[in-house]
């Protein structure tokens, strides 16, 4: 039986990836080169990820950077658009109906602990959750399960009464080596990866609610 959902952050409940991808074709554009999405992909749903735009940039200029004057630029770029975006389509439904039907909730995220507290608080929903793991409370982050691990025990239940909500390969692997029942729910910049490793696809929390989610996965 279910008993707690577990939510990924940055692109399943704000839109994040979109404008920190935006904010790195900015100052790659204003040195005269292109970003590609297919090369960002390494980096989606990580801060560890295989490609470091910093090392990258500076091999195509051939010199070293002034990062100091150029990731001030890059913040304050992505910050805008970020703090431009609302709540993902059904992820304040899905909160509501947890609550409704007595399901623990969790939040598991690679991003920083301001930085996830900072924006649940600006869109009125960091009381929602019984267990919030960032970054910060872990050794290893996102694939590494430790994450999810954490927060099934801060919620007193096992990997399979729990159901991780991701929107990353890179997530959907971390919760699926926790054990747990994973739900991609790919945003549209990146529905165009691979996200065959989650037991469930949707287009968004919208598409569906979350009872008919759970009558599904009851009979799988």
């Amino acid at each position: 039986m279910i008993r707690a959902i577990i939510f990924d952050f940055d692109g399943l409940i704000l839109e994040t990836e979109g404008p920190t991808y935006q904010s790195w074709v900015e100052v790659y554009q204003s040195f005269g080169f292109s970003l590609p999405f297919s090369t960002w992909t390494a980096n989606i749903g990580t801060t560890q990820g295989d490609f470091n735009p910093q090392l990258e940039l500076e091999k195509l200029v051939k010199d070293t950077v002034d990062w100091g004057g150029v990731e001030s630029r890059r913040r304050m770029i992505e910050n805008t658009l970020i703090e431009a975006q609302s709540v993902l389509p059904g992820a304040v439904q899905y909160l509501n109906d947890a609550r409704q039907l007595g399901l623990k909730l969790g939040l598991a995220s690679n991003s920083p602990n301001a930085w996830v507290i900072r924006h649940l608080t600006r869109l009125g929903l960091v009381d929602y959750f019984d267990r919030i793991c960032t970054a910060d409370d872990v050794q290893h982050i996102k694939p590494d399960p430790e994450l999810y691990l954490s927060v099934l025990r801060a919620l007193e239940v096992k990997a399979d009464e729990a159901i991780a909500l991701e929107d990353s390969p890179i997530g959907i692997q971390a919760a699926r080596q926790a054990g747990l029942i994973c739900v991609a729910v790919p945003n549209p910049l990146i529905k165009q990866l691979t996200f065959n490793e989650a037991d469930f696809q949707l287009d968004s929390l919208a598409e569906t609610s979350l009872e008919q989610l759970l009558k599904k996965i009851n009979l799988h």
